[in-house]
């Protein structure tokens, strides 16, 4: 089982909840459960980076996810 937890932005999407633990095999199946949920959160994931066990990626959805993996959505991190 995955634990997600979401950054302050998405949290008005998902109605104040911090924090979700769903069973998946991969990112894409995650976040598919993820906008199944909770639907405003489609376009938030995509303009979001994620860490799975403390891995920064900018686009996750072929990683597996381990069981007790920990997710985390941030803001991305832009350059110039």
């Amino acid at each position: 089982m995955a634990r997600v937890v979401f950054s302050n932005a998405m949290m008005v999407a998902t109605d104040g909840t911090r924090e979700a633990v769903l069973a998946a095999e991969d990112f894409r199946e995650l976040t598919l459960l993820l906008m199944e949920q909770w639907p405003a959160l489609a376009e938030l994931i995509e303009q979001s980076a994620v860490a799975i066990d403390g891995q920064i990626y900018q686009g996750a959805f072929a990683e597996p996810l381990a069981p007790e993996t920990e997710v985390f959505f941030m803001p991305r991190i832009e350059g110039g």
